[in-house]
C-alpha cells in the first residue's frame, strides 16, 4: 500500500475546512496533523514554505506538496491519484 496522504493545516483555516471538504466529496482519506499541536508539523511546513506556516499543505504519496491549493486543482489531483489505483 502507499504511504498516505499528509494534509497539514490548522482547526481555524477556513482554505483547511475547504479542502477538507474536497477530500470528503472525493472520497480520499488522508492523515490530518494539526501544526498548532505539532512542532515539529509546523517546522516542516516552515522549510516546505520558506518559512511561512501556509496551510494547508498537502503531501501525497507521489511526492507532489500543494500548498493552499483552489478546490479545482485539489479535486483534479485526487482524481488522478484514484485513477492509477
Amino acid at each position: 500500500m502507499t504511504a498516505a496522504i499528509k494534509m497539514y493545516g490548522t482547526t481555524w483555516c477556513p482554505d483547511c475546512r475547504r479542502a477538507k471538504q474536497v477530500f470528503e466529496a472525493e472520497g480520499m482519506t488522508y492523515e490530518w496533523i494539526d501544526i498548532s499541536e505539532n512542532p515539529e508539523a509546523a517546522a516542516y511546513v516552515e522549510k516546505v514554505n520558506g518559512g511561512f506556516r501556509s496551510v494547508p499543505t498537502i503531501v501525497f504519496p507521489d511526492g507532489d506538496v500543494m500548498v493552499e491549493p483552489s478546490s479545482p486543482a485539489l479535486a483534479q489531483k485526487l482524481r488522478s491519484l484514484k485513477a492509477k489505483r
